[in-house]
């Protein structure tokens, strides 16, 4: 956020998906096949115990805040030792949903059972600030400590206030990002019956014959810091948040604004914020839900922006399904990656545009590119728009 205030550098970050555990294995799982024949992708078998004191103390916590404090886990190793005022050490955090596993079984167990068998710890697992909490209290964080809650656009949106509370100087370090674990017998059932889940069980971002997405779950978690904090101390330094913006399609509940209104707005508003022009955009990190409207308008979204020469375009939710509020943090941690390892990661499962896509998406394989600015998209039910741009460090 050059020219707005303070620059905005990412020292360190984690990734918890079900296609990788640790970011390392998320880069080849982004690389891997794409989802097939399921409606939802979770964890085979996945164990908190490594995050946690005792067992005592992760069975007190939903997964949605079991996967983000795994991820903060690794996001605090990768960046090494940060000595700020903790006080001005702060934490944004974003999901969609929050612990909404954990208030089924409680539910059911509750009609089985009757209320006297409701655990008492039913309250603090399913609020939807868990997350952000629990990592404030591991690391003594005693900043600004939100949650932001819009849907799959939570995490960018989180991202993006985090930066700017650092930007504008009321912070010095900020942990941002976001995690889902909302996949429950009866939140499927909802998104089936209201035909957004995929009836092949193929996530197919922008593909003529995608029919919806497929559910996943995870988490990814960033360490931010004030650029030359972070050059005095010698961190490695991964990337920048460059920009972000939000704006909301004042549409419908759950389909996007036509021709992608809203996108368009939020997108011009981060290169606006970010100080760019389109043409100096290297990359786009889709929504790409793999939704019949919702990839249609912001196919529509990114032409009108960009134009005829729109630079190359992914969506990972091929490998990743859709974690809802945890989507913008994971396809961020994507951003950084492809920036690693000088790849753009094909868009799985995604082999053929249809005539009115006039975008440039990668299929198929990997592309090689020269890592520069990279905007960021997401958009959520209730007419929620994200963006941010992530611009290279000196990694």
């Amino acid at each position: 956020m050059e020219g707005r205030g303070r620059r905005v550098a990412i020292t360190g970050y984690g990734v918890v998906a079900p296609c990788g555990l640790g970011k390392d294995a998320f880069w080849q799982g982004l690389l891997g096949p794409a989802i097939t024949g399921t409606k939802a992708i979770f964890f085979e078998n996945w164990d908190p115990s490594a995050y946690y004191a005792s067992p005592k103390e992760s069975r007190r916590a939903d997964a949605v805040e079991q996967f983000a404090m795994a991820s903060a886990t690794e996001a605090f190793e990768h960046a090494g030792k940060i000595d700020v005022d903790p006080r001005r050490f702060g934490i944004i955090y974003g999901t969609g949903i929050g612990g909404l596993r954990t208030l089924e079984e409680q539910i059911e167990l509750r009609l089985e059972k009757g209320e006297r068998r409701v655990s008492p710890f039913l309250v603090p697992m399913m609020m939807g600030n868990a997350s952000g909490a629990a990592i404030s209290m591991r690391y003594g964080l005693q900043g600004p400590n939100e949650t932001i809650c819009t849907a799959c656009a939570a995490a960018t949106h989180a991202i993006g206030y985090a930066a700017r509370l650092i930007a504008w100087g009321r912070c010095d370090a900020m942990v941002t990002g976001g995690s889902e674990a909302a996949g429950t017998l009866t939140s499927i059932a909802g998104f089936n019956n209201m035909t957004a889940l995929s009836s092949t069980g193929s996530s197919r971002p922008f593909d003529t014959d995608r029919d919806g997405f497929v559910m996943g779950e995870g988490s990814a978690t960033f360490i931010l810091e004030e650029w030359d904090m972070a050059v005095a101390r010698g961190a490695t330094i991964y990337g920048e948040i460059l920009g972000a913006a939000s704006t909301a399609d004042a549409h419908h509940i759950t389909a996007p604004a036509p021709g992608g209104t809203g996108a368009i707005n939020c997108m011009s508003l981060a290169l606006d914020d970010a100080h760019l022009a389109p043409s100096d955009i290297r990359q786009i990190n889709a929504h790409g839900t793999s939704t019949p409207l919702n990839d249609a308008a912001e196919a529509e979204a990114v032409n009108a922006v960009f134009g005829q020469a729109s630079p190359p375009m992914t969506s990972i939710k091929g490998v990743t399904g859709h974690p809802l509020g945890a989507a913008g943090a994971l396809e961020a941690a994507a951003v950084l990656l492809s920036m690693q390892h000088r790849l753009i990661p094909p868009t799985a499962g995604t082999t053929k545009l249809s005539d009115d896509m006039k975008v440039d998406i990668v299929m198929g394989a990997p592309r090689e590119w020269e890592p520069g600015p990279t905007i960021s998209n997401n958009f959520g039910f209730g007419g929620h728009n994200g963006s941010i741009i992530i611009g290279p460090g000196n990694a």
